[in-house]
């Protein structure tokens, strides 16, 4: 599929897999909105990659639908990538026996909020819009990919939250793709293993354990780059033919309980 000119959303693109993504998709001659909290490194990605950024909280319906007529004023809407997420590990029950100190319900109702509910908003939303763009050849109109985890298949202690949010994207994405084929539109889900993001922090006490991390990774034996995420992401984007499939993207690891 030829994103030449098309309009790309991508929520969390402001850092790691997002941010990676955005920038391939902006070389293959996408106009990227990039949609994010996180305003400053945003706007300064969107500049950087000639794209436009767009702040977005992915509970907010609002703030998605400004994200796409955004996106519709670049160009037809032809790619979603759903990089949204947010991380929580807290055991089920608490040690003391007593109800309070039970995991967190509240908690875990944003996780699921932010990574699942947020992810099918989006893919509702701007597969509509979508839809009333002109089909390319062989009726194609758009894909979507969608960022789950490896630990929605091997979720350790404690990550019952997380691995709910990211096995239900994996659930979603065989009955949305048979939904939106009506329409063009392909959706394909990725699942990343140990990526070297944000997400672990900066400095000495960070590094010591990501280096502990990624002894687990059979090959090779180090955490992922962004950039081979945001690789597998244009693939499922380009190809024509990938279609309702969740592809892990892991070094060939599994996770053990903890």
């Amino acid at each position: 599929m030829d994103i030449s000119g098309a309009s790309a959303i991508v929520t969390g693109g402001a850092s790691g897999i997002g941010a990676a993504s955005a920038r391939l998709l902006a070389g293959k001659g996408a106009k990227v909105v990039v949609a994010d909290l996180q305003e400053e490194k945003g706007r300064a990605l969107a500049d950087e990659i000639g794209g436009a950024f767009c702040k977005v909280d992915v509970t907010k319906t609002d703030d998605i639908i400004n994200a796409v007529e955004m996106a519709k004023s670049m160009g037809p809407v032809r790619v979603l990538v759903n990089s949204a997420g947010i991380g929580w590990a807290q055991r089920t029950v608490g040690k003391d026996g007593s109800y309070e100190s039970a995991a967190n319900l509240d908690a875990y109702k944003k996780v699921i909020a932010i990574n699942l509910i947020g992810t099918f908003d989006c893919i509702r939303l701007a597969a509509t819009a979508m839809s009333l763009s002109d089909p390319m050849e062989h009726g194609e109109r758009g894909a979507i990919v969608n960022i789950s985890s490896i630990a929605a298949f091997d979720g350790q202690i404690g990550q019952a939250a997380y691995s709910s949010s990211k096995g239900g994207i994996v659930g979603m994405t065989l009955p949305v793709a048979r939904d939106l084929a009506a329409i063009g539109v392909r959706v394909n889900t990725v699942a990343p293993g140990l990526i070297d993001t944000p997400i672990y922090g900066q400095g000495e006490n960070s590094e010591a354990f990501k280096a502990n991390l990624q002894k687990g990774v059979p090959f090779p034996q180090r955490l992922g780059f962004p950039e081979e995420l945001a690789s597998m992401v244009l693939e499922c984007v380009t190809n024509s033919y990938m279609n309702a499939e969740t592809i892990r993207v892991d070094g060939g690891i599994r996770f053990q309980p903890k």
